[in-house]
């Protein structure tokens, strides 16, 4: 077994876990199995009209109740969401793909399955969250750039610098005052920005 896969059985164990099911056999079975698996259940019904806060895995049921509390999607969650989809229909699919759910578990119900799909549910929502983390770092860093290339556009149009000698004085403030670059492209920007309003200095070129 990988090191990845033995994190995630025994990550088991301590998942909180809800489960969004009406009372009666189906969910007897959900929850019984889980409990074995050795995760803590709470048991959540009617359903609730916002995604439970205090939870690591959300296991719902995929029906007209959903419609009714709104939008549920799992961009909206840090939770691992299973749906549990009780008929396949088109407007239960759709239902369905917009929650972007990271696993399904279609009736009838059976103990074995369960345990598969939660751990395939959990490898898929760790993969997901990992993504988003890349993508808004990625997001960052290009916004950082922009801003201290329009530093460096208001450096030049102010004091007749070219690019390198503008970008080089940024880099070398960001030493000497122990900062970041774009902490000092940022004090570019609102220096020349307070003078702009002071009816001083001459605007950047946009």
């Amino acid at each position: 077994m990988s090191a990845t896969a033995r994190r995630l059985f025994d990550d088991l164990r301590s998942l909180r876990v809800a489960v969004i099911h009406p009372p009666g056999d189906d969910r007897s079975i959900l929850e019984e199995q889980l409990r074995r698996i050795g995760c803590p259940v709470r048991i959540v019904w009617p359903f609730p009209p916002q995604l439970p806060a205090d939870a690591d895995v959300i296991l719902f049921l995929v029906g007209p109740e959903l419609r009714s509390a709104g939008n549920w999607c799992a961009a909206d969650t840090a939770a691992t969401l299973i749906a549990l989809s009780d008929y396949e229909n088109p407007t239960a699919l759709k239902m369905l793909v917009d929650t972007q759910a990271h696993g399904v578990i279609a009736k009838p119900y059976r103990s074995t399955g369960i345990l598969s799909t939660l751990v395939l549910a959990r490898a898929s929502s760790g993969f997901q969250q990992r993504l988003q983390s890349k993508i808004g770092k990625l997001e960052e860093a290009i916004k950082s750039r922009r801003h201290v290339e329009k530093a460096i556009r208001t450096l030049m149009d102010a004091h007749r610098l070219s690019e390198s000698e503008a970008y080089e004085h940024i880099r070398s403030r960001a030493t000497e005052l122990r900062v970041t670059i774009g902490e000092v492209a940022t004090m570019v920007i609102d220096a020349h920005e307070a003078m702009e309003k002071l009816g001083l200095g001459k605007p950047a070129k946009r």
